[in-house]
């Protein structure tokens, strides 16, 4: 597989069944790089919750989340989160893929495509995204999709119990 085919789509509240099984098949694997997770996550309406405050968040206009999709499943999440208007006109970029899914190019498409919506249709000037530096898969992806680093923040964000440094970095419509 390549990464040929590989779309985002809008997240909808029928996606919380797909997402539960994708994220309890991904524990582990997620777990370095994400802030930590109550048991409630990892359960039916634990997802119900997430997806719905997502969705309220992009009908509100504070976010954009998506699935990423391949060959009719979800494989995957990218999201423009945090959107700022007025002088701004910002969003910060989170994404994950399936481990099963990874080193094929689907986040680096992914992240095009999200990017793409940002500067269309989200009517965006500047995508942000911080990156743990022992993660040098995402830093890839990053670079690959156009994006410039931009510094260093320390102690930035809490992840998996930890206060986290994270290289900064950014794209712009221009």
């Amino acid at each position: 597989m390549t990464a040929e085919g590989v779309r985002i789509r809008p997240l909808v509240a029928d996606d919380a069944t797909e997402l539960l099984e994708l994220r309890r098949r991904n524990v582990t694997f997620l777990e370095p790089w994400e802030p930590l997770r109550d048991e409630l996550f990892y359960t039916l309406p634990g997802q119900e919750v997430a997806v719905g405050a997502a969705v309220r968040e992009r009908e509100e206009g504070r976010a954009y989340p998506f699935v990423v999709v391949h060959a009719g499943a979800i494989v995957g999440a990218v999201n423009l989160n945090g959107v700022v208007r007025g002088v701004f006109q910002n969003a910060y970029l989170g994404y994950w893929i399936d481990e099963a899914s990874g080193g094929r190019g689907f986040a680096t498409e992914a992240v095009r495509q999200a990017v793409a919506f940002a500067f269309g249709e989200g009517g965006l000037h500047r995508v942000q995204a911080a990156v743990m530096p022992r993660n040098a898969a995402s830093v890839r992806v990053l670079e690959k999709a156009g994006f410039r680093e931009e510094g260093l923040a320390l102690r930035y964000l809490r992840i998996a119990g930890a206060w986290e440094d994270h290289r900064l970095f950014a794209i712009t419509s221009d």
